[in-house]
């Protein structure tokens, strides 16, 4: 990942935040059958000697599970708010011109090493906690022990667990840090608007906390 300095995220608990809202990650691996690509939803863990872990599950049925071998290196990445960026909301394209359009993002990227999780025990734990990270936050929320156990034991002989020994995170933030205040001003107005077709709060939001942070350092 192509990572200037203004653009570069390094503090965990912004890197494990993103994961977290973001949960589902692109797994990519490259083997003798060539570069291997699955989305699937993930959780942060913790492995040996208390060191943070991703964990998730893929169907056995994906092609994609038959080239996983144990210790093969793999790239995880999390994609949270992105958008389009006009040059029209930039204060400097009246007065110079000079101005292009871009995209702003914000990404993680987890590269790590592959660990096989075939038991039913680690599975059933692994689907239960994925399972409350999401329903915990719905009113009356679902529960794998509401659904019969003899079809739950079917459905865990379906998938098989996989469990990531994280060897590097990094974070980008592109949120227009790269423009002058002014112009960060109007990308985060342009975006906040309602009435353009590009408005997106989310990322108004984020390149308004990095606006403020620029303006009070």
């Amino acid at each position: 990942m192509y990572l200037p300095e203004n653009f570069e995220e390094l503090r965990p608990e912004v890197l494990w935040d993103l994961v977290a809202r973001h949960p589902l990650g692109l797994i990519i691996t490259a083997g003798p059958e060539g570069p291997m690509a699955s989305p699937l939803p993930f959780l942060r863990g913790e492995g040996e000697a208390d060191r943070a872990v991703l964990t998730a599950h893929m169907a056995r049925a994906n092609p994609h599970a038959a080239a996983l071998t144990e210790g093969l290196d793999a790239l995880v990445i999390f994609q949270g708010a992105e958008t389009y960026v006009s040059p029209g909301w930039y204060p400097s394209k009246a007065e110079t011109g000079r101005v292009v359009p871009t995209w702003n993002y914000e990404m993680v990227q987890v590269r790590g090493r592959i660990g096989l999780k075939p038991g039913a025990d680690w599975l059933a734990a692994q689907v239960d906690a994925l399972t409350r990270a999401q329903e915990d936050r719905r009113p009356r929320p679902w529960a794998v022990s509401d659904a019969p156990p003899a079809f739950i034991e079917s459905q865990l002989r379906g998938i098989i667990g996989l469990e990531i020994e994280i060897t590097e995170i990094r974070g980008k933030w592109k949120m227009s840090q790269n423009r002058p205040l002014p112009d960060m001003a109007g990308v985060a107005r342009g975006l906040a608007d309602p009435e353009d077709p590009h408005h997106n709060p989310a990322a108004a939001a984020l390149v308004a906390e990095r606006l403020a942070g620029r303006e009070g350092s």
